[in-house]
């Protein structure tokens, strides 16, 4: 087992920047101020070093969630990127939203920046596509798979 040693930040702000920073950690159940800031930094800074799906390297390896938002009619449009072997899809997963009147799959999926852009844009050109997001599962040296 690997002992990490803390070490404290400290930055100062002005007192209506506390108030709402306090007012945010309050209503997100953060138990102090110290661990949001912490996630928002760590967040805040892997994407500046790797960048978004757009910005990044097209060789690079990436997994994540793809997102789309749809209407019914390219359901086998979906099944042919599902299946096309450009990104690799581990799960998948389909929603009405009864509210919004719209479809949403998900796919649980690993490839190249390269290939996930080259899907997202065949889907956001499609018709009846509403929204094509995808979202970078966090990079770590090491963890819990």
């Amino acid at each position: 087992c690997q002992v990490s040693m803390s070490r404290v930040v400290s930055f100062s702000v002005d007192n209506q920047f506390a108030d709402e920073l306090d007012a945010i950690v309050d209503r997100l159940g953060y138990s102090n101020r110290s661990r949001f800031l912490r996630d928002a930094s760590l967040h805040f800074a892997e994407k500046l070093q790797r960048g978004t799906i757009e910005t990044m390297d097209a060789n690079e390896q990436v997994e994540g969630v793809l997102i789309v938002y749809y209407q019914h009619g390219i359901e086998k449009k979906l099944h042919d990127v599902r299946h096309s072997g450009k990104i690799s899809v581990a799960s998948y997963n389909h929603s009405c939203l009864p509210n919004s009147h719209t479809c949403v799959d998900t796919m649980q999926a690993n490839g190249t920046a390269g290939e996930f852009r080259n899907v997202m844009q065949k889907l956001q050109t499609t018709e009846n596509v509403d929204r094509v997001e995808f979202v970078p599962a966090p990079m770590r040296e090491h963890g819990c798979c």
